[in-house]
């Protein structure tokens, strides 16, 4: 393992990623492993990033409330429509 991979593999590990991952990506990204895999743990390290900003701007609290206010749109629509159709429904029994 060269300086750059030891370096590289210690601060990953500082920062949380486990051992045998540190060292593949620090061995893939030096030219020696797969690329593949320091692709797979960067992919895989941004949706952990994106999961923890969406948490600290309440995401999840504000798709709750949306999905809340659209299921009310939808019920509201729906009785509209069926109060129409009865109203119809009237209208064409007279005719």
């Amino acid at each position: 393992m060269s300086k750059r991979e030891k370096q590289l593999s210690k601060s990953l590990r500082a920062r949380g990623v486990r051992k045998g991952l540190a060292q593949k990506v620090a061995r893939a990204t030096d030219g020696g492993g797969s690329p593949k895999i320091a692709r797979r743990a960067m992919a895989d390290l941004a949706s952990v990033v994106a999961e923890i900003q969406d948490r600290l701007q309440q995401g999840p609290q504000k798709r709750s409330v949306a999905a809340k206010k659209a299921a009310k749109t939808r019920k509201r629509k729906a009785r509209r429509r069926s109060k129409a159709a009865k109203r119809a429904a009237r209208t064409r029994a007279r005719g």
